[in-house]
């Protein structure tokens, strides 16, 4: 399978186990950090912004993994999948409940674990896509809702799909006519005036977010964060 060569850090104060999965999953095509325990672990976290998915040991000198899951959680909502030598239920709740995203119990198959980390990638690729967060404005193509700060807000179809228009195409100069033929189809046989109408009224449901439009006189509009 191919993968872009997504990073991974493996967290475990086995130096055997960490060997065991590296070479899984750079036989995979994936990158590998290594770190021996928990504080370590968080020093390689927040001195590499490009690590895609942490598999995480439980059990560890200095800092346990749920604390240090909670600590990434604090900070981001990267993929970690919790790694432990025990199978108790109220762990595996404890650690769901944490914000784990998978919980595997030694020993465990190889092969498993790849399947779990490729899933895992897959599932968090395809949201990453349709939730798209830029400069407070979060678009959750999904449930084609928008909130702006957290606060949910309410768009018309058009405004919502002239909102994704713009905030894709962003620091983008674009026409009235390509916004024209891109949200309201060829097929339209409206006039520019409609597009600045919508403008309008998009920007006055965005609050201060509004100003994040902005009018290129004699052209159209793009949407660009000061």
């Amino acid at each position: 399978m191919t993968n872009e060569k997504l990073k991974i850090l493996i967290v475990d104060d086995e130096q055997r186990m960490r060997k065991l999965i590296g070479d899984f999953l750079t036989a995979n095509g994936y990158l590998i950090v290594e770190a021996e325990d928990g504080e370590a672990a968080l020093k390689a976290f927040y001195s590499d912004n490009t690590i895609s998915l942490v598999i995480l040991d439980v059990m560890m000198p200095k800092m346990n993994g749920w604390e240090v899951l909670k600590a990434m959680r604090n900070d981001s909502s990267i993929p970690i999948i919790m790694l432990t030598a025990r199978s108790e239920e109220n762990d595996e709740v404890s650690g769901f409940q944490s914000g784990a995203d998978d919980y595997i119990t030694k020993p465990f198959s190889p092969k498993i674990l790849i399947a779990r980390v490729n899933s895992i990638l897959r599932r968090n690729k395809k949201e990453s896509s349709e939730i798209m967060d830029i400069g407070g404005i979060k678009i959750d193509k999904i449930q084609h809702q928008v909130y702006v700060d957290d606060d949910p807000i309410e768009l018309s179809f058009k405004e919502f799909e002239l909102l994704d228009f713009l905030m894709e195409n962003k620091d983008i100069a674009l026409t009235r006519e390509k916004i024209l033929n891109s949200v309201w189809n060829f097929d339209y046989f409206g006039d520019a005036r409609t597009i600045d109408t919508h403008i309008k009224k998009l920007r006055a449901k965005l609050k201060s977010k509004g100003d994040y439009i902005k009018t290129i006189w004699g052209m159209g509009y793009k949407f660009k964060i000061d």
